[in-house]
C-alpha cells in the first residue's frame, strides 16, 4: 500500500465518484483527475497529465470515452509513460468483460513495468438508474438489443469496493478481477425486476442494432454512435453469459443481487416522477 496521494481519472464518472469518496472517507489523500479539477486531468490533453501525475502514488485508470476510439491505445501508452516518470508506483485500470480494445488497454498496462490491477466487468446496473437507460426506463421502457441475450450485471457500488481495495491494498498486484453480479440476467427478467421496484410497468423493448445505432446517433453523433454499436455487436454475441469471482476474490463477499440494487434505487428516489 501506498503512502502517497492516490489520483482518481474520471473523478466525476459513475465509478471514479464512488471510488473518490470511499477514498476520502478512508482517510486517504485522494485527488480527483478532472477537467474542472484544482490539478486539471484531460484524457484528450496528454499536456495536463505530468503536473496531475506528478507525487501520485496509485492512479485508478478510467479511460474515457472508451478504449475503442480511436487514438486511444497510443494516448494510454504514452500516459503510462508519463506515469512511470512522475514516480506513479500502482496503476488500477477499469476495463469492459469481453472487448477486444478494452483487451489492449489491458496489455498496455500489465507492459507499463509498473505494479498494476485489472479491474474487468460486466454491465452497469446504474445505467438504468443514472445513465443512457433512465430516460427509457421513465418512459416504461427497456429498449436493447441482443435477443435472448443474459447479462451477470453488477451494481457499481460493488465495484467501487473491488476498485478501492486495488488501489489500497497489498495482494493485489498482477491480478485481473472478473467482476459479474451473481446470476444471468435476461433483459426481459430485468425489465420485470424493474416494474416492481418501481411501482409501474417497465417493458422490455427488442431492437435491431440498426436502430440502436440510430438512436445514439440522434443524441451523441455518428462517430460515437458507429463505435458503441460496434462494441455492443461484438460483445452481444453470449461471450459474457457466465459468471466472475472478481468480487468475492478481491473483497471476500458475494456481489448485491439486482433486485435488490432496484429496490434502493427506486427507494432512494431515482426513477421519481416529479409532481
Amino acid at each position: 500500500m501506498t503512502s502517497k496521494p492516490i489520483l482518481i481519472t474520471g473523478a466525476t464518472g459513475k465509478t471514479g465518484s464512488r471510488v473518490l469518496a470511499r477514498l476520502k472517507a478512508a482517510g486517504h489523500d485522494a485527488r480527483s483527475g478532472s477537467r474542472k479539477a484544482a490539478t486539471p486531468f484531460d484524457w484528450d490533453e496528454p499536456s495536463t497529465w505530468e503536473k496531475a501525475l506528478n507525487g501520485m502514488g496509485a492512479v485508478y485508470v478510467n479511460y474515457h470515452p472508451d478504449y475503442a476510439f480511436p487514438g486511444a491505445i497510443e494516448n494510454l501508452t504514452q500516459f503510462t509513460k508519463v506515469a512511470e516518470s512522475c514516480g506513479v508506483e500502482r496503476l488500477v485500470i477499469l476495463t469492459g468483460r469481453g472487448e477486444h480494445h478494452a483487451k489492449l488497454g489491458e496489455d498496455v498496462i500489465a507492459k507499463s513495468g509498473l505494479e498494476y490491477t485489472i479491474v474487468r466487468s460486466s454491465w452497469f446496473a446504474q445505467n438504468f438508474s443514472e445513465g443512457s437507460l433512465w430516460e427509457p426506463v421513465m418512459e416504461g421502457v427497456v429498449p436493447m438489443p441482443g435477443g435472448d441475450l443474459t447479462e451477470p450485471i453488477i451494481d457499481i457500488d460493488d465495484l467501487a469496493d473491488v476498485i478501492v481495495e486495488a488501489l489500497t491494498g497489498s495482494v493485489h498486484s498482477e491480478q485481473t478481477y472478473e467482476c459479474t453480479g451473481p446470476r444471468l440476467l435476461g433483459f426481459e427478467e430485468v425489465a420485470d425486476i424493474l416494474s416492481g421496484a418501481i411501482g409501474r410497468r417497465v417493458d422490455y423493448l427488442p431492437i435491431s442494432f440498426e436502430d440502436f445505432h440510430a438512436e445514439l446517433e440522434v443524441t451523441s453523433g455518428t462517430v460515437f454512435a458507429d463505435i458503441v454499436t460496434d462494441i455492443a455487436r461484438e460483445t452481444f454475441d453470449g461471450r459474457n453469459a457466465k459468471l466472475g469471482d472478481g468480487v468475492m476474490s478481491a473483497i471476500g463477499r458475494q456481489p448485491r443481487d439486482f433486485t435488490e440494487f432496484a429496490k434502493a434505487a427506486a427507494w432512494a428516489g431515482k426513477w421519481a416522477k416529479a409532481a
